[in-house]
C-alpha cells in the first residue's frame, strides 16, 4: 500500500519540536526514576520490585524473557529500564524480566489484503532500552501457500535494510486457500498466534513476550509447543537437538575454530524446526534476517530472537512430517544444486603439501593403493604469493601437467580461492586480477564509500570483492576464465568468506560509530562485530557491512556459480564455501570448518552435518581425519570409517601436521584396508546416494538424515545424534569414542539388515549394544527398501561404466521399493532440462518390477543390473525376466544362503532404462512348510491341489505332503495408536476361497490391546456377526494402563502374508510372528500360524507328555475335554491352549488362546507352532516376564490367582475306588493310625452311594456317618466324591433329579427340545447287574438315563449348592449327614458311557462331526464320543444360549466355582475342591490330579512333567494318584511313587476296585517304616509348603517349581524334568526307574545343603550320582534360603501344635532369607481378613533376624512356640555363643556345634518363645 505523504515543515517548526523531544526525553527518565525510588526496599540488591504489580505478575522462572541480556544484571539496570526483578533460581534463569508494560499494541482493526492481512502497531509506554525505539510498527502477513505463512514487522515511517535474497522474491500472488494454520492478532498488548487447524496447536503465540523494535535492537519471542527444536547456526551443537535450559547462540559470520564454547562459526542460519509430537505433525521457522542477532531458548518451551537491525521477517512452514517441512523451506529459500557425480567420491586435500612432488606422491601412494579416490584439492600453498589466481612457479612448476595427468586417471583437481585480493600491484610487478578490479570499481569500500577498506589476509594487505555488486561477479568470472587456461581445475573451494580479516575492521582501523559500536552487541566471539572481519560501516553495493556482512560467503557463491557458468558453460562443477546463508545450498557444497583431529570434533561432526541438511546444504561432511592437530591412527581409521558416509566425503589437515591420507599409514594398515573397504561401500552405493541429491535437488529432501525425520512416531530417535541415515533407507552407526568397540546405538522401528552380511538384525525399536571391532562401522539396510548399486571402482569415471545392481531389503510385508535417477553425472541443468533417466523399483508378492518414470537420457555406456540381491528372502526358485511383458530368454542362476536369508540373483542383464517384471516362486523349506491338509481323510494330490496348495511327498517323517503356497487373506486400514492397534483383514478373491472346511468369514478385524506393560491381547473376530467368545472372567485393566516408553514389547501388522510380530524390547527378540501362510477363519475351521522364537516350549494340555518341553518335530496334540486316562497324545479331562516358551537368552513369555473349542496344535521344526481350532474367535493373551517365575505370575494374575488350601489338605490322604463298606474304611484308618503314618485325608469314591447316585447313602455305608464323626474328632478330615450327572429313572423320589427338573437345570436339546440324556454311573433301580457281561452290554441294559446340570446356569448353582446342603445336614435323616470337609468333583468333562446321547442320539451330524475333526482321541467318532451331543443347548448367566459345541470344555470349569463356594458355605470352613476337568482360571477355586493313571514306572517322571505343567496353568494344588490307578501296583514302584509323592502339592494313594491295596499298612512293615519316614518329612515341611500355597495364592509363583524357573541362565536346566523344586529352595531328586540305587541330578550354580544333614555337597552347575537305597530319597536345599518346619505328627491338628523350627541354609556370602505364613490353617479368607501372621526372614553376618510383616494371628494367648533353629554351612571355626532376643531380652540357649558338617543346632524348646516375640539370633566363633 502507499505511503502517506508528510507535511512540509519550516525550519522553525523544526527546531522547536526537537527542542521539545528532548525535554521530554530527560523528563520521563527522571519521572521513572524517581518513581523507582519511592518503590525500592531495604535490601536493593536482591528484594523483587515491580514498577507495577498490574503490569509486573509474578511470572514461572521457565517464562522469564531477560530484560538485560547485554550484561550481567543488577536492579539498578532492571529498574531503569522498567522491568521485573526477583533474584531467584540459578543465574541462567532471569533475574530481571520484563514488565507487560513492554511491547506494542494493536491501532484500529486488521486491515485484510489479496494476500492476507496489515495490522497497524503503536509502541508502548515504557523505558527504552537501547534507544531509538520505532514507535509505529506495521505487521503484514502473507498466506503465501497452504503451508507456508509469512509476517514481518516493519517501521511505517521509513524504510528498513532488507535482505536481498536472489531467490525470495516478494509475494506476488493471493492469499492461498485452503490453509492448515489459522492466524490471531491480538491488540492489547499485540501478539501473534499460529495456530494448526487440525489440532488446534497454538505454533507459535507471541504474547509469550514483548515485541521490541528500536533501530539497533529488535526482539521477538514466542512459546512453542514441544522442546524438540533442532537447527539454527552456525555453531558446534554437541547435540542434534537442543537444550533448551536457557542457552543463547548468536549468529553472526565468523572466521574461528570450531569448539565446543558455542561460538558463532562461519554462516547464519536461522531457521529451526520443531516437531510438535510422535504424529510427526511438525513446522519450521525461518527468519530473513542478516544482522548479528542471538537466539534464546528457554525451557517454557521457547525462544527469543534478539537481532540489531534490519526488519522482522519470518516464515512459518507446516508439514506433517519434519521432512515435509524442510522440503518447504527449501521450496522458498531454493532448493540444492545436483552435485557432478565426481564430487560424490572420495576427496584427498591438505593444506601447505609444500610443493607439487610432494601432492604428487600422495595422489601416486593412494592411487597404487587402489584407494576409491576422485578429487584432489589444492589448498592456498599452490598459489604464488598466496595470491589468487596464480600458482606458486617453483613449488608448483609444472602443476598444469599434473592436472592433466589427473584428468587421464580420471580425477579432479579442485583448487581454493579466497576472497581477499592482494592490493600489490605495480607497474614491474602487476597482478592482474587487482588491477582488474581496481577498474572495474568492484572492492568493498570504507565508510565514505569511495575508497576500497584495506585489510590483511593471506597474500598481506588486501581488498574485498563486493560480490553482491554485479560487476564484481563480472570479474570474478573473467578471473576464473583467464586462470582456467593455465590450471585446469574443475570445482573451486571458496573459503575465508565470512568475510576473514587478519587485523579488526581494517589496517587503519574503524570509526566509533553506532554501527561499529552499536548499542547491543550479541553474544558474538570477542564481544564486537569487526573483530577479524571488516568495519560495520563499510559500504558494498547491498548496504553497509552492518547489514550484509551474514550475505558475504552466500553473495561470493552466487558470483562463483555464475564464474562456473563462464569457464564450465555446460558443466556443473563444483563449489564449496565455508560461508553460508539461507539459500547457499542452491549453489554450493559446504565443510563444517577447521576442526582438529579430537574425539569430540569427530562426534560434533554428525550433528553438523544433519543440521545442514535442514539448512538445505545436502552436500556437506567435516574435515576427515581432524584440519588441526596430529591424528592418531586410530581417531582417522574411525573418522575414515564415518567419512566414508558423509555426503562430501574430504580428508583435509592442516599445516605441519603429520600425513593423514589413508596410504600414509602404510600399504598393509588397517586404516588403509578399512578406508578402502568402505571407500568401495560408499562407490557401490553412490547410484543410491546421486539419487538422494536428485531428491534434494527436485523436492527438498534431506540426504543425510536424522532418525527422527523417518521414525518420528518414536521418541528414542529425537535426540540421536550419533546416528543417521542416507535418505530413508541406509543406517549409519560409527564407532565415536577412544578405544570402543561396541557401541549403544538406537535400532528404529523397522526391518532392518546388516549391509556387510545381509543377515536380518534381531533387533528393532530399542537400544542395544552394537559390536564394532576395530576395522567395522554400523551399515544396516532397512527394509522395504530397494538400493540401486554399481560395481566400485577407483574413480567414479571408471565405476560409471560397471555393472549395475539391486539390493532389496524385504520389510515385514515382503515388500520393498526404490528408485534411480541416473543421468551423464555433470552436465549442468539435466533435470530443468529433463535429460535424465528415473527409474521406479518395487517388490510385492515376489515380483519385481521396474518402470521408467523419465527416460530421456540414454547412457552411452549401455549399462544393465547383473545381480539382484534380496535380503530376507525365502529361497527363490523360478525365476522369469519379463521385458516389456515378454519372457526374456535367459537363465538367471539363484545362489541362496539359507542362514542369511539372502538370495543372489545373477545371470540377468536388465537394459538401464527399459521396463522388466522379475518374478519368482519361493522355495519353502521342510521345515517351513504349513500343513493344508490336516484333515481327518489324510491328504492326496488330488485333494490337495484341490485346495490351492502345492503336493510335494517327502521322505523326511512327519512333514506334510499338501502345504500353503498362497495366503489367503490380505490386510488393510492398520491404525496404531497409545493403547493398541486395529486392522482389517480380508479374504481374498480366489476360486479356492471356499475350499478349506467350513464357510469362510470375508471380512475380519484385528484388534490389539496393550493392557499392561508385560501384557498384551490380540484379538482376531468378525465384525459383522456376533460369534461365540469365551465366558471366563479375566482380571485385565477396564482402560489399559500401559505406556508406550515402558511397554516390554512392540506389535506390528505385517502384510504378504498377514501377521503379526511381537518384538521383545529390551533385546529384539520377535517372541511371536504370524506372518505363516496359511491363516484361515472359516465359520467351523480357524487356523494361524506363529514363528517361535527358539526351541525351548512348555505347557499346553491336558496331554500326557514324556517331557516338560514340547518336541516340535512335526507333533501335534488335541484338546477337548474328555474321559480318557492319561496316554500318550490322547486328549484328556482339561484344555489348557497355554505356553510358555524360552527365547535364546533365557528371557520367558506365555501365550493363551482363550478359545474353548476343539483343537489341535501341531508344532514343527522351523520352529513354528500352528492352530487350529473349530469355533468361536482368536483371542490371544501374551505375558512378557521376563523371567519364566514373573511369566507365571502374569499368568495368573490375569486368570485369577490359585486356591488357597486348608493346612489339613496339604496332609497325606488315602482313597480308592471300591472300598466294600464303612468297615473297610474303618479299619484302614485304625491301621494307619496304629503304624503312626501321618495321615490327614480320607476320601470314598463312589462306593458311598446308592447304585452310584450322587447325595445317597448306600446301605453297605450306613456306618459312614459315624465313622466320619470319629476320625474328624481325632483331626482328621473326609473328602467325598460327586459326579454331576443325575439319574432321571428313579422309581422312588430323588430329590436331585426332581427339583433339577423343577429348576430347569439340566442341559437340553436346542429350540425348546427336552434333556440330552446320556449314562454314566447311576444303575437302573431294581436290577440285578450281571458283571460278566462286556462293559457295552452292561452300560445298555443297567446303566439308568442320566441328566447333565448346566453349572453356567444361576438356577443351577442354588439347585447344586442346596444338594451338598442337603448331603452334608440331611434334614430328613440327620444321622445320615455326611460332614464331609471338601468335595471331589469327578467325570466332569462331562462324561458319558454312551456318544452323544442315549438313542436315537445327536441330531446334528455336522456339529458333532465337524468339517475339521481335530486330533483327537477316536478322532473317527467325532466330538460326542463319550460326551454329550454338540448340538445342546446351555445358557449362560447373563441368559444368552451357547451350544455345547462351544462350551464343551468348560463343563468342569463351570462346576468348579459353585462347588467351592458350597462346601465353604456349608461347612463355614475353608475347604477344597478337587477337580478333574480344568480350563484357565479353574485354579482359583480348585486342586486337580493328574486322573485315572496306571501303576507303572514311567508315570513316576510323567507326574513330575504334569505337576509342572500344571504350575504354569495356574493351578498349584496337584498330584498324581499315588502308586497307580488302574493296574496293581508293584512293590519297588510304589515304594519309590510314596517317596515321589510325599511331595506332591496334593498328595493321594488312590487306586481302582479290582486292584490290589496299595496303601501304605497294605505291604509289610518295611514298606510302613519307608513310608512313615517320607511323610513325616512331609509333615515336617509343612510350614514351608503352606508358605509357598500362600504366595502362589497372593502373588501367582509356582509351588512345584520347574529348575529353570529358578536357574534360567543355566540352559541345562531348560531340560531337566526328573527333578522339580518345591518353590525356589527345596530340591527333589526322586528315583523313577526300577532297581535303581543310584540316582543322576543335576545341580545348578548354587550352594546346595543334603536336607537329612545339613552338609554342603559341594556340587555346583554339574550331574552328580547320588545313593538312593531303597529307603531314601534324595532331597536339598539351597543355600541363600530359610525353611520353616515342624515336628511332624499323626495329621496336622496335632502337628501345628508342636514347636516350630527353622533350616537356615547359608549361600556363599554368608545369607539367607525365608518367609512364613501362619493362620488358623482354615478359616475363610485369612489373608482378606486380615487374621493372620506374615514374616521374612534374613540372615547375614553371623545374625538371623525376623521382619514380620503382618501379625493378626500369633499371640501370647495363641502362641507359635519356637523350638529349633539349625544353621547350615556356618564355617570350620568354631561357635562359641550364642544369643537370642526376644521382645527387649536376650538369652544364651544351648547349641551344638558339629565344625565337621558346619551345623550349628540351637534348641529353644525349653525357652517358652513365641514365634511373634523372636526377634534375632547371633551366633559367634572363637576368632
Amino acid at each position: 500500500m502507499a505511503r502517506r505523504k508528510w507535511k512540509d515543515f519550516t525550519t522553525l517548526e523544526l527546531m522547536l519540536s526537537v527542542l521539545l523531544l528532548m525535554v521530554f526525553i530527560i523528563t520521563i527518565p527522571l519521572f521513572v526514576l524517581s518513581a523507582q525510588d519511592s518503590l525500592e526496599s531495604k535490601d536493593p540488591g536482591t528484594a523483587s520490585t515491580t514498577p507495577n504489580s498490574a503490569v509486573c505478575p509474578v511470572v514461572d522462572e521457565a517464562e522469564r524473557i531477560n530484560c538485560i541480556p547485554d550484561q550481567p544484571p543488577t536492579k539498578a539496570t532492571c529498574d531503569q529500564r522498567g522491568c521485573c526483578w526477583r533474584p531467584q533460581g540459578t543465574i541462567n534463569v532471569p533475574w530481571c524480566y520484563y514488565s507487560r508494560s513492554h511491547g506494542y499494541q494493536g491501532q484500529g482493526d486488521v486491515v485484510k489484503t489479496n494476500a492476507g492481512f496489515t495490522a497497524q502497531l503503536k509502541r508502548l509506554p515504557s523505558p527504552s532500552l537501547f534507544g531509538n525505539d520505532v514507535n509505529n510498527v506495521l505487521l503484514t502477513a502473507e498466506y503465501q501457500t497452504s503451508n507456508r505463512f509469512h509476517f514481518k514487522l516493519t517501521d511505517q515511517s521509513k524504510d528498513r535494510y532488507e535482505v536481498p535474497h536472489e531467490h525470495v522474491q516478494p509475494f506476488k500472488g493471493d492469499a492461498a486457500s485452503p490453509l492448515t494454520y489459522e492466524v490471531e492478532v491480538s491488540k492489547q498488548p499485540f501478539s501473534i498466534k499460529v495456530i494448526r487447524t487440525s489440532n488446534n496447536r497454538v505454533l507459535l503465540d507471541s504474547g509469550f513476550g514483548p515485541l521490541l523494535f528500536a533501530d539497533q535492537f529488535l526482539q521477538f519471542s514466542t512459546r512453542l509447543p514441544s522442546a524438540n527444536v533442532y537447527g539454527l547456526g552456525e555453531q558446534v551443537h554437541q547435540q542434534y537437538r537442543h537444550d533448551m535450559n536457557w542457552k543463547t547462540w548468536p549468529i553472526f559470520a565468523r572466521d574461528t575454530t570450531p569448539n565446543g564454547d558455542g561460538t558463532n562459526l562461519y554462516g547464519a542460519q536461522t531457521f529451526f524446526l520443531c516437531l510438535e509430537d510422535a504424529s510427526g505433525l511438525s513446522f519450521g521457522v525461518f527468519l530473513m534476517n542478516s544482522n548479528a542477532m542471538e537466539v534464546a531458548l528457554q525451557p517454557t518451551p521457547a525462544i527469543t530472537y534478539r537481532t540489531i537491525g534490519g526488519i522482522l521477517d519470518f516464515y512459518v512452514f507446516l508439514g506433517n512430517t519434519p521432512e515435509q517441512v524442510v522440503q518447504e523451506y527449501l521450496e522458498l529459500i531454493g532448493r540444492p544444486a545436483l552435485p557432478s557425480y565426481w564430487a560424490l567420491g572420495f576427496h584427498l586435500s591438505r593444506y601447505d603439501y609444500g610443493t607439487l612432488e610432494s601432492m604428487r606422491e600422495v595422489v601416486q601412494r593412494n592411487r597404487v593403493a587402489r584407494l576409491p579416490y576422485d578429487v584432489q584439492h589444492a589448498d592456498i600453498d599452490y598459489m604464488h604469493e598466496r595470491k589468487d589466481f596464480t600458482y606458486d612457479p617453483v613449488n608448483y612448476k609444472g602443476f598444469p601437467e599434473f592436472v592433466k595427468e589427473l584428468h587421464n586417471n580420471s580425477q579432479k583437481l579442485v583448487i581454493i580461492v579466497d576472497p581477499a585480493i592482494s592490493n600489490n600491484s605495480s607497474p614491474s610487478n602487476p597482478y592482474g586480477p587487482y588491477d582488474r578490479g581496481s577498474g572495474a570499481k568492484i572492492w568493498v569500500n570504507a565508510s565514505y564509500g569511495l575508497t576500497p577498506l584495506i585489510g590483511e589476509v593471506w597474500p598481506g594487505k588486501t581488498v574485498f570483492p563486493d560480490y553482491t555488486n554485479p560487476s564484481c561477479a563480472v570479474w570474478w568470472a573473467k578471473e576464473f576464465e583467464l586462470f582456467h587456461n593455465k590450471i585446469e581445475f574443475d570445482g573451486i573451494w571458496i573459503d575465508m568468506n565470512e568475510v576473514s580479516n587478519f587485523v579488526d575492521g581494517s589496517i587503519s582501523g574503524c570509526s566509533t560509530s553506532h554501527l561499529n559500536y552499536p548499542p547491543f552487541v550479541p553474544r558474538i566471539l570477542d564481544g564486537y562485530l569487526f573483530s577479524k572481519s571488516l568495519c560495520m560501516d563499510a559500504v558494498q553495493h547491498w548496504g553497509k557491512q552492518y547489514d550484509v556482512h551474514n550475505l558475504y560467503g552466500y553473495s561470493m557463491a552466487i558470483a562463483t556459480a555464475e564464474a562456473v557458468k563462464t569457464v564450465f558453460p555446460n558443466k556443473r562443477s563444483f563449489i564449496l564455501t565455508r560461508s553460508t546463508f539461507a539459500g547457499s545450498g542452491k549453489f554450493a557444497a559446504h565443510w563444517l570448518g577447521d576442526n582438529a583431529a579430537t574425539w569430540n570434533d569427530l562426534r560434533w561432526s554428525i550433528p553438523g552435518m544433519l543440521e545442514f541438511n535442514l539448512f538445505g546444504i545436502p552436500m556437506v561432511g567435516a574435515d576427515i581425519c581432524g584440519f588441526a592437530l596430529d591424528t592418531s591412527e586410530e581417531l582417522c581409521r574411525r573418522w575414515m570409517q564415518l567419512g566414508a558416509f558423509y555426503p562430501f566425503s574430504r580428508n583435509h589437515n592442516g599445516q605441519g601436521y603429520k600425513a593423514q591420507d589413508p596410504a600414509s599409514f602404510g600399504a598393509d594398515s588397517l586404516l588403509l584396508n578399512s578406508s578402502r573397504h568402505y571407500l568401495n561401500i560408499r562407490y557401490t552405493l553412490l547410484p543410491y546416494l546421486y539419487t538422494l541429491f536428485y531428491r534434494a535437488h527436485s523436492r527438498g529432501d534431506t540426504v543425510a538424515r536424522p532418525l527422527m525425520h523417518e521414525f518420528y512416531g518414536d521418541s528414542s530417535t529425537w535426540d540421536v545424534h550419533q546416528q543417521f541415515l542416507w535418505g530413508p533407507g541406509l543406517l549409519i552407526t560409527p564407532v565415536l569414542d577412544e578405544g570402543a568397540e561396541k557401541v549403544m546405538a538406537y535400532i528404529p522401528d523397522a526391518v532392518w539388515y546388516d549391509y556387510e552380511t545381509g543377515a536380518r538384525a534381531r533387533w528393532r525399536k530399542q537400544r542395544v549394544e552394537m559390536g564394532l571391532p576395530a576395522d567395522k562401522i554400523g551399515l544396516h539396510l532397512r527394509g522395504g527398501h530397494i538400493f540401486p548399486t554399481q560395481q566400485p571402482a577407483t574413480t567414479t569415471v571408471a565405476s560409471r561404466r560397471n555393472p549395475l545392481g539391486l539390493i532389496i531389503a524385504l520389510d515385514e510385508n515382503k515388500e520393498a521399493k526404490g528408485e534411480l535417477f541416473w543421468d551423464d553425472g555433470e552436465t549442468k541443468d539435466t533435470v530443468a532440462n529433463q535429460v535424465y533417466l528415473l527409474c521406479e523399483f518395487s517388490v510385492t508378492q515376489n515380483r519385481l518390477d521396474v518402470k521408467i518414470l523419465q527416460s530421456t537420457y540414454k547412457d552411452p555406456n549401455n549399462l544393465v543390473f547383473k545381480e539382484i540381491k534380496i535380503l530376507g528372502t525365502q529361497e527363490p526358485t523360478n525365476v522369469i525376466v519379463k521385458h516389456n511383458g515378454i519372457p526374456s530368454q535367459t537363465s538367471p542362476n539363484v545362489t541362496y544362503d539359507s542362514n542369511l536369508q539372502v538370495a543372489l540373483i545373477t545371470e540377468i542383464d536388465l537394459i538401464l532404462g527399459e521396463a522388466y517384471t522379475v518374478e519368482w516362486d519361493l522355495k519353502i523349506r521342510d521345515e517351513e512348510k504349513i500343513d493344508c491338509f490336516p484333515d481327518e481323510s489324510g491328504a492326496s494330490a488330488a485333494n490337495c491341489t484341490a485346495r490351492g496348495c502345492a503336493w510335494e511327498a517327502s521322505s523326511s517323517p512327519g512333514v506334510p505332503f499338501c502345504y500353503f503356497v498362497n495366503d489367503l487373506y490380505s490386510v488393510s486400514d492398520i491404525q496404531y495408536d497409545s493403547h493398541g492397534a486395529t486392522a482389517t483383514i480380508s479374504l481374498k478373491p480366489s476360486v479356492y476361497a471356499s475350499a478349506l472346511p467350513s464357510v469362510p468369514v470375508t471380512s475380519l478385524r484385528l484388534r490389539v490391546t496393550y493392557h499392561k506393560n508385560d501384557m498384551l491381547q490380540f484379538k482376531i473376530y468378525d465384525p459383522n456377526n456376533n460369534r461365540y467368545e469365551v465366558p471366563v472372567p479375566l482380571n485385565i485393566p477396564r482402560v489399559p494402563s500401559s505406556t508406550s516408553e515402558s511397554q516390554l514389547y512392540d506389535v506390528l501388522i505385517k502384510k504378504n502374508p498377514f501377521g503379526i510380530e511381537i518384538r521383545r524390547k529390551s533385546t529384539g527378540t520377535v517372541i511371536w510372528d504370524s506372518q505363516l501362510l496359511g491363516f484361515t477363519f472359516n465359520d467351523m475351521f480357524i487356523r494361524i500360524s506363529t514363528r517361535l522364537p527358539s526351541q525351548y516350549l512348555y505347557g499346553f494340555g491336558e496331554t500326557e507328555h514324556t517331557a516338560f518341553r514340547r518336541d516340535l518335530n512335526w507333533h501335534t496334540w488335541g484338546m477337548f475335554s474328555r474321559d480318557q486316562p492319561p496316554g500318550y497324545k490322547k486328549n484328556s479331562y482339561g484344555v489348557h491352549p497355554y505356553y510358555m516358551a524360552l527365547e535364546e537368552d533365557g528371557s520367558a513369555h506365555g501365550v493363551l488362546l482363550l478359545n474353548s473349542n476343539a483343537m489341535d496344535v501341531t508344532f514343527q521344526p522351523l520352529p513354528a507352532l500352528t492352530y487350529r481350532t473349530i469355533g468361536g474367535i482368536l483371542d490371544f493373551y501374551v505375558f512378557l516376564g521376563p523371567t519364566p517365575e514373573l511369566v507365571t505370575q502374569q499368568y495368573t494374575e490375569m486368570i485369577g490367582r490359585p486356591v488357597m488350601v486348608p493346612y489339613w489338605s496339604l496332609g497325606f490322604q488315602l482313597c480308592r475306588y471300591g472300598y466294600q463298606n464303612d468297615s473297610e474304611i474303618a479299619s484302614l484308618y485304625d491301621e494307619m493310625v496304629a503304624a503312626q503314618i501321618p495321615y490327614d485325608v480320607q476320601y470314598s469314591d463312589i462306593d458311598y452311594m446308592e447304585r452310584q447316585l450322587d447325595f445317597t447313602l448306600s446301605p453297605k455305608f450306613a456306618g459312614f456317618p459315624a465313622l466320619i464323626t470319629r476320625m474328624k474328632a481325632n483331626g482328621m478330615r473326609v473328602i467325598l466324591i460327586l459326579d454331576p450327572a443325575i439319574s432321571g429313572n428313579e422309581t422312588q423320589p430323588y430329590p436331585a433329579f426332581i427339583r433339577g427338573v423343577e429348576d430347569d437345570v439340566f442341559i437340553k436339546a436346542p429350540n425348546g427340545g427336552g434333556i440330552v440324556w446320556g449314562k454314566v454311573w447311576p444303575d437302573f433301580p431294581d436290577v440285578v447287574i450281571n458283571a460278566s457281561l462286556d462293559w457295552d452290554s452292561q452300560v445298555e441294559l443297567y446303566r439308568a438315563y442320566v441328566a447333565f446340570p448346566d453349572f453356567f446356569r444361576n438356577s443351577t448353582t442354588t439347585w447344586w449348592k442346596r444338594e451338598l446342603q442337603e448331603l452334608y445336614t440331611n434334614p430328613q435323616n440327620p444321622e445320615r449327614s455326611l460332614k464331609f470337609d471338601g468335595m471331589w468333583i469327578d467325570m466332569n468333562e462331562p462324561a458319558s458311557f454312551v456318544n452323544g446321547a442315549v438313542p436315537p442320539g445327536c441330531r446334528d451330524a455336522t456339529m458333532n462331526h465337524p468339517p475339521y475333526m481335530p486330533h483327537l482321541e477316536s478322532r473317527d467318532k467325532g466330538l460326542s464320543s463319550k460326551t454329550l451331543c454338540m448340538e445342546s443347548e446351555q445358557v449362560l448367566p447373563d441368559g444368552s444360549r451357547v451350544r455345547h459345541y462351544d462350551v464343551h470344555s468348560l463343563y468342569g470349569w463351570a462346576q468348579t466355582r459353585p462347588t467351592y463356594e458350597a462346601v465353604q458355605e456349608v461347612t463355614g470352613q475353608r475347604g477344597i475342591v478337587i477337580t478333574r476337568s480344568t480350563f484357565p482360571s479353574s485354579g482359583r477355586w480348585g486342586g486337580h490330579w493328574l486322573g485315572d493313571n496306571t501303576a507303572a514306572w514311567d508315570q513316576l517322571k510323567k507326574s513330575i512333567i504334569g505337576m509342572m505343567e500344571f504350575s504354569l496353568f495356574g493351578i498349584s494344588y496337584t498330584g498324581a494318584d499315588i502308586c497307580g490307578f488302574f493296574q496293581d501296583a508293584e512293590y519297588e514302584m510304589c515304594v519309590r511313587w510314596m517317596q515321589l509323592g510325599a511331595f506332591y502339592p496334593f498328595s493321594r494313594n488312590h487306586n481302582t476296585i479290582g486292584t490290589r491295596r496299595q496303601d501304605p499298612v497294605s505291604w509289610n512293615v518295611t514298606f510302613e517304616d519307608i513310608s512313615r519316614s517320607v511323610l513325616q518329612t512331609r509333615y515336617t515341611l509343612l510350614p514351608y509348603l503352606y508358605t509357598l500355597m500362600h504366595l502362589a495364592h497372593t502373588e501367582g509363583s509356582t509351588v512345584v517349581r520347574p529348575l529353570l524357573h529358578e536357574f534360567v541362565s543355566d540352559r541345562v536346566t531348560w531340560n531337566v524334568d526328573s527333578q522339580f523344586l518345591l518353590g525356589p529352595a527345596f530340591l527333589v531328586s526322586p528315583v523313577l526307574e526300577p532297581n535303581a540305587r543310584n540316582v543322576t541330578a543335576y545341580f545348578p550354580r548354587a550352594r546346595w545343603y543334603d536336607y537329612y544333614t545339613g552338609v554342603d555337597i559341594g556340587a555346583r552347575a554339574e550331574w552328580k550320582s547320588l545313593p538312593a537305597p531303597l529307603d531314601h530319597i534324595n532331597l536339598h536345599v539351597r543355600g541363600g534360603y530359610i525353611l520353616p518346619w515342624q515336628e511332624p505328627a499323626q495329621n496336622t491338628h496335632l502337628s501345628r501344635q508342636k514347636f516350630i523350627g527353622f533350616k537356615v541354609a547359608l549361600d556363599d556370602e554368608g545369607a539367607a532369607k525365608g518367609w512364613l505364613f501362619w493362620d488358623d490353617g482354615q478359616s475363610i479368607d485369612t489373608y482378606g481378613k486380615g487374621l493372620y501372621y506374615l514374616a521374612n526372614f534374613s540372615a547375614s553376618q553371623n545374625m538371623m533376624q525376623s521382619h514380620i510383616v503382618f501379625n493378626k494371628y500369633i499371640t501370647d494367648a495363641n502362641p507359635l512356640k519356637l523350638g529349633y533353629v539349625e544353621i547350615w554351612g556356618v564355617g570350620s571355626v568354631s561357635i562359641s555363643s550364642v544369643s537370642i532376643s526376644v521382645s527387649g531380652m536376650v538369652i544364651t540357649p544351648t547349641f551344638t556345634y558339629n565344625p565337621a558338617t558346619q551345623v550349628l543346632s540351637i534348641d529353644v524348646t525349653g525357652r517358652d518363645i513365641s514365634l511373634h516375640n523372636f526377634i534375632s539370633l547371633t551366633w559367634r566363633s572363637t576368632l
